[in-house]
């Protein structure tokens, strides 16, 4: 009932142990907080907190114009709803050093098992896409060096992400990667990998756990979790996926009303009362107050009639 009763530090200490596990772990992408309820739910490993989703999510495009109070607090409404690990997306750290520093304590404080910052600049752009920019080693550097000395949680996961892959080749990722280990990064996020081979340079070039984005309509194949497994990658991330297909099912189901002048259509394809009243443990508040739940929930797991809606 409520919020999870895991504390954040065990969740970093199991995201370590995730890592050094030697089996890859599988991060969905959740979209708000009852997303990450179910994932935890499905049997994954963790939950991923994207920062276009976020963005998205407030009807803005992915070009770093959320600010750290939006994300440090969606994202700690969404990691408090579950168990599990959660890793989000922090973008460029929103600001110089001493923001880098301000984000992380934040994401501490929010209850965040980790995050990513990444080496493009600001205005920043989805990473699967052309154009993107990177700023110098130096400066990269300086935004992984000011996030590890800041967190005081030795197990808060910090993690770089690297763009240059698409601006100046696999070579140049590699000593990339290299340079942020060195500066303190825990693990390496190489975005828009192309191929499996590419990942394995990756996996080559550092002794950290590194990260696969496996963004559908990106630059990278859809690997499966054997594939990535095989080079050497210890953590997928699926960071869309939900609200991608959430947003399908609401806009098909907006034109059905449009159309016939009813949902009846789409109602075998819903979330059913009963499955959302598991999912938000409503019969578990009746411990606590029995005039909140003092009713039958009809249908489990069933479609429900007209008559039980």
């Amino acid at each position: 009932m409520l919020y999870s009763q895991t504390t954040p530090e065990q969740k970093r200490a199991a995201l370590r142990a995730a890592l050094g596990s030697g089996t890859i772990q599988q991060f969905p992408g959740a979209f708000n907080p009852l997303s990450a309820r179910l994932i935890q739910e499905k049997g994954f490993g963790g939950v991923y907190i994207s920062g276009a989703v976020l963005a998205n999510d407030l009807g803005l495009p992915d070009i770093g114009l959320t600010t750290l109070t939006e994300v440090a607090t969606r994202a700690g409404q969404i990691a408090r709803m579950t168990d599990l690990p959660a890793l989000v997306d922090a973008d460029t750290g929103f600001g110089e050093p001493m923001n880098v520093a301000r984000t992380i304590q934040e994401l501490e404080n929010a209850g965040l098992a980790g995050c990513h910052i990444e080496d493009q600049f600001n205005p920043k752009r989805c990473g699967h896409l052309d154009g993107k920019n990177v700023v110098d080693l130096d400066t990269a550097s300086k935004r992984i060096r000011a996030a590890a000395d800041a967190r005081r949680d030795a197990n808060f996961l910090i993690m770089a992400r690297t763009d240059i892959r698409a601006v100046d080749g696999l070579e140049a990722a590699q000593d990339r990667a290299r340079a942020l280990v060195d500066a303190g990064a825990d693990a390496i996020f190489p975005e828009a990998m192309r191929t499996l081979e590419e990942f394995q340079a990756i996996r080559d070039a550092v002794d950290v756990p590194i990260l696969a984005n496996m963004t559908e309509f990106g630059k990278s194949d859809l690997f499966g979790v054997d594939e990535l497994a095989s080079v050497g990658v210890n953590l997928v991330i699926y960071p869309v996926t939900l609200l991608r297909i959430a947003m399908g099912a609401a806009e098909r189901t907006l034109d059905t009303i449009k159309a016939s002048g009813s949902q009846e259509k789409e109602v075998g394809n819903m979330l059913t009362r009963a499955r959302l009243y598991e999912l938000v443990d409503y019969e578990a508040y009746n411990h606590f107050d029995t005039s909140v739940f003092n009713f039958q929930v009809p249908g489990q797991h069933q479609p429900q009639t007209k008559e039980s809606l």
